[in-house]
């Protein structure tokens, strides 16, 4: 064979063993750009919640599909991209890494380490966006979920898969009331994610420094979207915390989720609404803005045993203004909510802390989620403090009281105490339903008021010391049956004998 037939040979070879790599992309371009959000001409086949790939990196989402354009927001920094950019289609719902590995870590919205201890690795994603649980695949709720808070457990009891809103002004003590919860946690089958939503990095700093101190981080994820971050990050901060919660549903596992705040998820999402040119409409707030947070909060349920069992609670925070909470967005997350913790500034600058107004608050599970003994000794308590508020302002103007209204007056400051609490100190509910019956069966009548606070404190040491018994007791039975209430009586007055 000549040197040119072997040549032509090698081409023909080479010929028909040539493949093609062909990759085929969808392509658009950033008409206009700016505070986060982006619009793109040329993307027509993009879908709503598509995540987009944008020329230096960062991820978009799509909101708006228009005629000729589409509007996106920036999850990311949007300081580099400008007009003229190319947008890629990823064909990609956007979705959130979830896994174990999360617990114990802090991280950003789109699942990325903040703590500085090194990338997380995951296998598994879930979209940010689902469909909440049916009718059908709920079953009631039933199973308390103990704050460690005596007035929250006693008077306004939170059960798992239940939604209760923690409303009040700021500096009112709403975030400290979701720490303790967290911490009381702590050896419990309840894992929870805080996820902090347009916070001061300062406050998240302080807040996962207290969580380390407490041992309660090991059971705790943090999604942060700081307030240096862009308002699409705070937008997808709270979908992302539940899609991380989902994933721990679906085995079975009960979830406790905090939203801190959703005033400020509704902030970013005006913002982000507005630059997008959607209508505005009450308080500059878009038509949809009921629909933002409904579709959140109905994601958290106690899942039937036939569905896995496990279950989502939600504890959404929601900042007042002046104690206003016939706003948009108060009366919103109420309406949706199966109850509200509502916090008053007067009472929290009176030194009552928590700041908790009985009158206001509720819990609409009520007392299904306690267990049998707090729900006896419990029973009063709302009552009696609501007849002493009232009692209280109309004793001032009279100095002629009758004996029943002075006894009342004297049971409701004795109250006021028991109730107070500070924070991170979380009670176990044997230790709750030991000083209440204490104080609704008159053995702290003849405590003076100034001293209730010391003997509460001697009686637990009391108790954990000399009658660890009776905890166990109450913990086991947790119902005051006669042998329960005997041993407590006796508990009692044992430590009234050495109290001086």
């Amino acid at each position: 064979m000549s040197n040119k037939d072997y040549i032509i040979e090698q081409l023909k070879k080479q010929i028909e063993d040539f493949k093609t790599d062909t990759k085929t992309e969808k392509v658009g371009k950033v008409i206009e750009i700016g505070d986060g959000v982006a619009k793109i001409s040329g993307l027509s086949e993009a879908m709503a919640s598509e995540m987009l790939e944008f020329a230096n990196g960062a991820l978009g989402v799509v909101l708006n599909l228009e005629e000729d354009r589409l509007g996106a927001m920036i999850l990311g920094s949007f300081e580099d991209i400008k007009e003229g950019d190319e947008v890629r289609a990823t064909g990609r719902i956007l979705s959130v890494p979830v896994g174990e590995n999360l617990i114990g870590r802090v991280v950003s919205p789109l699942g990325e380490a903040l703590d500085g201890l090194g990338k997380i690795e995951t296998k598994e994603f879930y979209p940010v966006e689902k469909i909440a649980p049916g009718v059908i695949e709920r079953q009631s709720v039933s199973v308390p979920v103990q704050t460690g808070i005596k007035a929250i457990d006693s008077m306004i009891p939170i059960g798992r898969g239940q939604r209760e809103l923690i409303i009040g002004d700021r500096q009112t003590g709403k975030t400290a009331i979701a720490i303790d919860t967290i911490i009381n946690q702590k050896g419990k089958d309840l894992i929870c994610i805080y996820v902090a939503i347009g916070q001061k990095e300062s406050k998240i700093a302080r807040i996962v420094g207290e969580l380390k101190k407490h041992q309660a981080l090991a059971h705790t994820v943090v999604v942060l979207a700081g307030a240096s971050n862009p308002a699409p990050l705070s937008f997808i901060a709270p979908y992302a915390g539940c899609a991380m919660a989902e994933y721990f549903m679906d085995q079975g596992k009960d979830v406790l989720i905090i939203y801190d705040d959703l005033s400020k998820h509704a902030w970013a999402y005006r913002q982000i609404s507005l630059i997008l040119r959607r209508p505005p409409g009450r308080e500059a707030y878009p038509g949809d803005i009921f629909y933002l947070h409904s579709r959140l909060l109905e994601r958290s349920a106690r899942l039937s045993k036939a569905c896995g069992g496990g279950s989502i609670t939600a504890l959404p925070v929601i900042e007042t203004q002046a104690g206003d909470v016939s706003a948009y967005i108060p009366t919103n997350v109420i309406s949706i909510t199966d109850g509200q913790i509502y916090l008053e500034s007067d009472l929290f600058y009176k030194g009552i802390r928590p700041a908790l107004n009985v009158g206001l608050s509720v819990s609409r599970v009520g007392s299904s989620a306690q267990i049998k003994a707090m729900k006896k000794v419990a029973g009063k308590l709302r009552l009696d403090l609501a007849q002493f508020r009232e009692l209280e302002s109309f004793a001032q103007f009279s100095s002629d009281l009758d004996e029943k209204t002075r006894f009342q007056i004297e049971r409701g400051r004795r109250t006021v105490e028991v109730l107070k609490q500070d924070q991170f100190v979380p009670m176990p509910v044997e230790n709750q339903v030991a000083i209440i019956y204490s104080l609704i069966n008159g053995f702290l009548d003849d405590v003076p008021v100034e001293k209730i606070k010391d003997w509460e404190n001697h009686f637990h040491k009391f108790l954990e010391t000399q009658a660890k018994d009776v905890l166990d007791l109450i913990l086991k039975k947790k119902e005051l049956s006669d042998d329960v209430v005997k041993a407590l009586e006796k508990a009692i007055k044992d430590f009234k004998e050495t109290y001086d």
